[in-house]
């Protein structure tokens, strides 16, 4: 039987998550308490794919963009956002798990129905406690991607408003950006050149 099947009377720490290397993929901790990830959907596996090749082409110098690795928030909550762009001047090496808060200035949540109490309430919580400046979370209205962007109001320590978008997000910080939101669920196109002989 898996170690992870029998908890300890305090929860797991986000150290747990390096350790247990019979955890499934992906496995997030949140309240020291492990959380497994749901199916994937096509709209949230093609919306994160479409947003990441946008990010990385956008965001400025001395900032990189990184999918579900995990980010250690204290030692009983290491959440898995879908995106984050972080500073490119820090990191440990290439056996990094996860990154810091500090390291951090945007992370972005694509809503799946079986963790939309996750990604619309408990995440972005412990996001703004833990200092994260800025917060999106991609719907799927309609089948199509609706984007609604929050700021870290300083004075209260929550995200507040910035946006929503439904045909085109564009936005001033952390850093200029814009995107179309036609259809990114799509899978890549692939062209195929050949001769045959």
């Amino acid at each position: 039987m898996p170690e992870w099947l029998r908890p300890p009377a305090a929860g797991y720490t986000a150290d747990d998550v390096d350790r247990l290397q019979q955890l499934p993929p992906h496995t997030e901790l949140l309240c020291g308490s492990l959380v497994f990830s749901v199916r994937q959907t096509i709209f949230h596996a093609g919306t994160v794919s479409w947003l990441d090749r946008q990010l990385a082409d956008q965001v400025p110098e001395g900032w990189e963009v990184w999918w579900q690795m995990g980010l250690k928030i204290d030692s009983r909550n290491r959440p898995e956002p879908d995106l984050m762009v972080v500073d490119s001047r820090v990191g440990s090496g290439p056996g990094q798990t996860f990154w810091l808060p500090q390291d951090v200035v945007l992370v972005v949540e694509v809503v799946e129905e079986g963790e939309a109490e996750w990604d619309r309430e408990i995440k972005p919580r412990k996001y703004a406690a833990a200092g994260i400046r800025h917060f999106w979370r991609i719907e799927c209205e309609q089948g199509r991607p609706v984007a609604h962007t929050y700021e870290l109001d300083a004075a209260s320590g929550q995200y507040v408003p910035s946006g929503t978008f439904q045909e085109r997000l564009t936005v001033r910080r952390p850093f200029p950006f814009t995107a179309t939101l036609d259809r990114p669920h799509r899978g890549r196109q692939v062209s195929v050149a050949g001769t045959a002989e």
